[in-house]
């Protein structure tokens, strides 16, 4: 394998089918009961992937434990936020409130790490919010618990992000993921206890259980994705995710989203997509640069060669 895209792809493709999945179960289950069997059944998933130099049963060992800890946190309030979203609005309105993760790891990198962010990145944040307002219409229609649900979820995977970042290479992936899943699990698990469950009936353990494996194949192809490609390449494939919530949408919620909706999908899709471009161009234009800049310093050594 010599890039990210395809395993980032099946990961984005994956998790969206975790979320319909989560999504059809909403009317009979609770958050907390969805948010329990899917990460244990997820869990079990990963556990059973082998990470190289890396073993499961240690996870526990970290450089920094408080960065982790918190990254698990932030990771348990976007699952719990995100699932209350999925089940209570239109798959494309959660999609596009989530979506706005990258734009608050912009805003954040700049607040927190002190990181410089050209136009375009600004433009993006900027277009990402139109395309948010042109998908929820907020004046022209009651917004619901959901639609700030969906938004507090892409806040706090934006500052999973940042933590991440300020934790560097310092935590393993064992360590993020297996902190994370048994926060996960430890939570929804105590709430459940506390207030009470309802006992899924075989379908919907079905349903869970396949959620569950789509959500564990989903983190282990974006592993791959990580370790085999790079930012550039794995990001626009997150947009894929867009996609799939229409089709889901239609075609298993009877949801379709009106003309404005779709033009705002776009929107924020390419928000995200469209500084990345222009990255990749300006990387690609600077490296021709020097590899011309290279060239002329070697002509006149070859002219005195050629003299000689």
């Amino acid at each position: 394998m010599t890039n990210g895209y395809l395993p980032a792809l099946l990961a984005y493709a994956a998790f969206s089918f975790a979320d319909a999945s989560v999504k059809a179960l909403g009317e009979h289950l609770s958050i907390f009961e969805i948010g329990f069997f899917l990460n244990l059944f997820a869990g079990l998933i990963l556990v059973m992937i082998p990470h190289p130099d890396e073993r499961w049963h240690d996870f526990w060992r970290m450089e920094r434990p408080f960065a982790v800890q918190g990254r698990a946190i932030c990771g348990v309030a976007a699952s719990l936020l995100g699932i209350y979203a999925f089940t209570s609005v239109p798959l494309t309105d959660a999609y596009a409130l989530i979506f706005l993760a990258p734009l608050f790891v912009t805003i954040l990198s700049v607040l927190v790490l002190k990181e410089k962010v050209g136009i375009w990145r600004w433009l993006g944040v900027v277009l990402g919010f139109a395309g948010v307002l042109l998908v929820v219409k907020p004046g022209f229609r009651d917004l619901q618990w959901g639609h700030l649900s969906a938004a507090g979820a892409g806040l706090s995977t934006g500052t999973a992000v940042i933590v991440l970042r300020m934790v560097g290479a310092h935590a393993k992936r064992s360590s993020i993921l297996g902190t994370l899943f048994l926060y996960l699990i430890c939570t929804n698990g105590a709430i459940l206890l506390y207030r009470g469950m309802q006992q899924p009936r075989a379908l919907e353990l079905a349903v869970l259980a396949f959620a569950g494996l789509c959500f564990g194949l989903g983190q282990r192809d974006f592993i791959l994705a990580t370790r085999y490609g790079t930012a550039n390449q794995i990001a626009p494939m997150h947009y894929s995710q867009l996609v799939w919530a229409v089709l889901f949408s239609a075609l298993i919620f009877n949801e379709y989203p009106d003309p404005l909706g779709v033009i705002g999908l776009f929107c924020v899709a390419s928000a995200g997509v469209i500084p990345l471009i222009r990255e990749q161009i300006l990387k690609t234009s600077s490296g021709r640069i020097h590899e011309s800049a290279g060239r002329s310093r070697s002509l006149p050594g070859d002219c005195r060669r050629g003299e000689m």
